[in-house]
Parts: structure tokens; C-alpha cells; sequence
């Protein structure tokens, strides 16, 4: 009896199954058929979105140019390799190709590989040689890009060093005259939105959202030509007399425009590895300095201006010494009695020494303070110091 009832429910089981499969393809059919023609559209917009990425476009540079509009430092196009975490974390059999064009540490790519979750970009390396550029894009490494950007490079190396200074990897002014107007060099970037295929490559720009604006170029008072023959000159001075270093400054005498401007210890900025920071500071303008023998025309105008004394006024130097409280103040040899012009062109320590000690203490000063002796320059270098004059009021017997 029971062997008769379950053959005769085989049939009615068979066509359940065959009922519930008709109703499972048909449901997929239709589905199908709904994905390509319902949601079709849907669809399309959610892969594009999902390939579709906003590229930032960096802004070129403005020139650094000397007074003849030979550059000084100028931008060239290079490329940088970054990666995409999560899409790298899925290829660990291509990171030893990686490794090896890039010269990265394994462990460290590793590390990047595990911020899946966190980012979605990273600079594996930056600004790479148009060579090395090449055999990363050949290989094709998923979730590996390149993307554009600019390299600072300074033509005459430290030779202008202190005074043009450089820009750090992302293009921006670190010291001398690109940091203090960076915002003039640096321009504004710009972006826009790009459909991307499935190895990261840019099939199809979709729309540009702001365009880049190029940076203002700078036109500086030095003559590359002087810089040059400055920088020689100081170099070998420095290497002659064993010294620690030194400072150069050529101005022009009629305008007081800044013609070279050199210090050594130098550094070439092109270089960013054998950069020591000890050495980027412009001595000459952030430095203080006794004026030296510089003071000396200074000390004829008041004397001059005082009205008590004119170009053929004697001064005696005899016995070429000076004797001032505790020091003593010497000529090379004895001038004996000249003139302000002689005391000028010999350079006397004690002519110049006695025509100070003749005008009131209110005449120097005045005249000192007149032409810039204890202010700065207002020249905007970065950390440029004022030079020390005190008031004559405080002015005391040495």
C-alpha cells in the first residue's frame, strides 16, 4: 500500500519541479531583459561613476628671470607614480617588478598596500625621469598611475643659490626669492573629471571644471653674467685665505639695484639629497656686518653737508696711528697731510678716524641714518635683518 502511494505522488513532484524551474528561468529572462532595457541607463551612469575620477591639473610656475630675461629658474614636465591601496593590495605577484623600477623598500609596499581602507592615493615616487617614467607605464601595474606635474630646475645651479633659493616636491617656495613670492610664482591649479578604464589609463576627458592659471613670472635686478664672475671670485678668495666663507654684494652705483648677490658656503638647489640647511641662509642680508671701510665716503658727505669742511680740506695723519682710549687706529704707512679726496682714494683709517671726531655726534648720525645705516633694505628677502645704529644720545667716549 504505501509502495502504491508514493508512485503515485512521483508525477504530481515531477511537475512541481518543472513549474518551479519554468518560474526561475522566466524570472531570470526577465530580469535580463529589465537590466538591458529598464536600467540601462542606471546602469551606465553607476560603472562611469565608478571609473569616472577628478584630476587635479597643477599650474606652471612663473619664470625667475635676471635683469636681461635669462632664467634663473624655470618648471619642466615630469611625472609621478602613485597608487591606489586597494587596487595594489589585489596584485602582490607585481610588486617585486615595482619594487625593483622604483627602488622602494618591499616592507614599505606593503604598508601601502594595507591602507586599502584608509586612502585611495599615494605617492609611490616623485617627480621620476622621463625614462623611468616610460618603463612604469609599460608595465602595466594595476592600481599603479602616473600623473603630470612640474620639477623646478635653476640653470645656474648655486651659483644664484641664495638669492633665487628653491622650491620643496610639491612646487613650493622654501627660501630666497621663490619663497617670498610664492604666491606670485605659484599660480592657481586647476581640475577636471576624466573617465578612467580599468587600468587607471585616461580613455576620455569628460568635462573640465576649472582650468589652470599659470603663475606670474619674477624679474630680478641681478645680471647672471656679474652673479657669475662674483661667485668665481669669491670661491677662489675663500679656497686662497682657507676661510670659513664669505659674502659678495655688486650694486649698482647710480640706482643701489642689486647687480650679484653670492655667499660660501653655497649648495646646489638642483641637488635636493645634498642639500645641508646649514647652508641656505643668505649671509649677506640676514647677517650682521660691521660696515667696515664702507663708512668712510659716508664720514666725508657729513663732513661735507657740515659745511666746515670742503673736497681740498687738509687732514692731518701723521705719524699714520691714532691712539683712541685703549685701541689704537693705523694706516698702512704714514699719509701725512691730504686731503678729503686723497683720504678717499688711500683708503686712511686715521684721516677718516680724525674727520669723525671733528663733526658733532648729531651730523654723523643724521647722515648715517639718512642714507639706511640701522634699517633694512626693504628688499623683501626672507629674514633680512636691520642693521645696529644707536641714537647719538647714546653715544659714549671709547
Amino acid at each position: 500500500m504505501v509502495k502504491n502511494r508514493n508512485d503515485a505522488s512521483f508525477p504530481a513532484r515531477r511537475l512541481l519541479v518543472k513549474v518551479l524551474l519554468l518560474v526561475i528561468t522566466g524570472g531570470l529572462l526577465w530580469r535580463a531583459v529589465d537590466l538591458q532595457h529598464t536600467d540601462k541607463a542606471f546602469l551606465k551612469g553607476q560603472g562611469e561613476a565608478r571609473h569616472l575620477r577628478v584630476v587635479a591639473i597643477p599650474a606652471h610656475r612663473g619664470k625667475v628671470l635676471d635683469r636681461n630675461g635669462d632664467p634663473l629658474a624655470i618648471s619642466t614636465p615630469v611625472d609621478s607614480v602613485w597608487a591606489n591601496p586597494r587596487e595594489l593590495a589585489g596584485e602582490p605577484g607585481r610588486w617585486p617588478e615595482l619594487t625593483r623600477l622604483l627602488g622602494l623598500d618591499p616592507t614599505q609596499l606593503a604598508r601601502i598596500a594595507k591602507q586599502r581602507g584608509e586612502r585611495e592615493f599615494v605617492y609611490l615616487k616623485r617627480h621620476l625621469a622621463p625614462q623611468l617614467a616610460g618603463k612604469v607605464e609599460q608595465a602595466g601595474v594595476p592600481g599603479v598611475y602616473l600623473q603630470r606635474e612640474y620639477r623646478r630646475y635653476y640653470p645656474l645651479g648655486e651659483v644664484a643659490a641664495h638669492v633665487v633659493g628653491f622650491t620643496n616636491v610639491d612646487d613650493i617656495g622654501q627660501e630666497g626669492m621663490e619663497l617670498a613670492f610664492d604666491e606670485r610664482l605659484r599660480g592657481i591649479g586647476g581640475a577636471h573629471r576624466v573617465l578612467r578604464d580599468r587600468l587607471g589609463r585616461i580613455v576620455e576627458e569628460v568635462e573640465s571644471i576649472r582650468s589652470p592659471k599659470a603663475g606670474g613670472d619674477l624679474v630680478l635686478s641681478l645680471d647672471r653674467r656679474v652673479q657669475y664672475l662674483a661667485y668665481r671670485a669669491l670661491l677662489g678668495a675663500v679656497k686662497r685665505h682657507k676661510a670659513r666663507g664669505g659674502s659678495v654684494v655688486v650694486l649698482e652705483s647710480r640706482t643701489g639695484e642689486v647687480l650679484a648677490m653670492v655667499n660660501q658656503p653655497a649648495y646646489n638647489p638642483n641637488k635636493r639629497a645634498d642639500r645641508v640647511s646649514s647652508r641656505y641662509r643668505n649671509r649677506a642680508v640676514t647677517d650682521v656686518f660691521e660696515p667696515g671701510s664702507a663708512i668712510k665716503p659716508f664720514t666725508i658727505a657729513a663732513a661735507l653737508e657740515s659745511g666746515r669742511f670742503k673736497v681740498g680740506s687738509k687732514v692731518d695723519t701723521n705719524p699714520g696711528m691714532l691712539k683712541i682710549g685703549k685701541y689704537t687706529v693705523r694706516d698702512p704707512r704714514n699719509y701725512g697731510l691730504i686731503d678729503l679726496s686723497t683720504l678717499m682714494q688711500k683708503s686712511s683709517n686715521v684721516g677718516a678716524t680724525r674727520l669723525a671726531l671733528a663733526l658733532e655726534p648729531r651730523e654723523l648720525w643724521q647722515v648715517l641714518t639718512r642714507v639706511g645705516f640701522g634699517s633694512d633694505t626693504g628688499s623683501g628677502f626672507p629674514g633680512e635683518v636691520e642693521g645696529v645704529l644707536t641714537h647719538y644720545f647714546d653715544w659714549g667716549n671709547i
